[in-house]
């Protein structure tokens, strides 16, 4: 029989921006149990302690360190927290965002700035703050910097109600391509996995609805996988096995899209 396929993070340092529940918190679990030292990060200090304690009732080593995307200050402190707690963060994932239910016309202009902020701003000041770090930390004779930001597959596909939000995942997918062509020779690996629709607690409200479970059936399996379909990807990425791999759009869907 064959042995199942496994990656060793052990040694490196992960930051996982969102991480306070649902795909964010999930990925810094995964992380953790392959052996990497996990920050997770997000602005709900009460759920970020709860799910650190999760993962070294596991036997992992976890902290955790509030922090708004959003904010140059605040993400800049969270990375020296990091530091501090573990040394220099080689693993990045850009999970946070945030995501709306409303027709465009419904949209107030302060939602629309909220959600630029979290999903666009928020993304490029956790991937740049640390390249930054990790080129001053000898990234390009390492080849060690893996950077994943977490989109959607809305970038792609029109679903109702998503006109903003998927403009903001359309904008992550670019910038994606964009920083990983940019710090090519930086030994920094950027790629991007765009999930589909899974069970989670941003989703939860729209799958229980009658709208929800018409999308269910509209979607070619008429099913919903559960969020560990995004494990292998992620963990890929974020080892030595990405050494050749940047500037990829990964796809996670159950065929959704199609």
């Amino acid at each position: 029989m064959a042995e199942a396929l496994t990656f060793d993070l052990s040694g490196r340092v992960a930051l996982v921006t969102g991480a306070s529940s649902g795909l964010g918190a999930g990925f810094a679990k995964l992380l953790a149990s392959a052996g990497a030292k996990v920050v997770l990060t997000a602005r709900r200090a009460d759920k970020l302690a709860e799910q650190v304690a999760a993962i070294e009732a596991d036997g992992g080593q976890a902290i955790g360190v509030t922090m708004d995307v959003t904010d140059a200050a605040s993400t800049a402190a969270a990375y020296d927290a990091a530091e501090a707690a573990f040394g220099t963060v080689d693993t990045i994932v850009a999970n946070a965002g945030v995501a709306t239910e409303k027709m465009a016309m419904g949209l107030s202009v302060e939602e629309v700035d909220f959600l630029l902020a979290a999903n666009i701003r928020g993304v490029f000041l956790t991937a740049t703050e640390g390249a930054r770090r990790l080129d001053k930390a000898g990234s390009r004779e390492r080849q060690h910097g893996r950077i994943v930001l977490i989109g959607s597959i809305t970038a792609e596909k029109i679903f109702p109600a998503t006109s903003v939000y998927g403009a903001t995942k359309a904008a992550v997918r670019h910038l994606g391509k964009a920083l990983a062509r940019e710090w090519a020779r930086r030994g920094i690996s950027v790629n991007v996995i765009q999930p589909g629709y899974f069970a989670s607690e941003m989703t939860a409200e729209l799958f229980e609805s009658d709208v929800g479970a018409a999308m269910i059936k509209s979607f070619p399996r008429q099913r919903m996988r559960p969020a560990s379909d995004l494990d292998m990807p992620l963990l890929m990425l974020c080892s030595d096995a990405a050494l050749g791999i940047t500037g990829s759009v990964i796809t996670v869907d159950d065929g959704q899209m199609l």
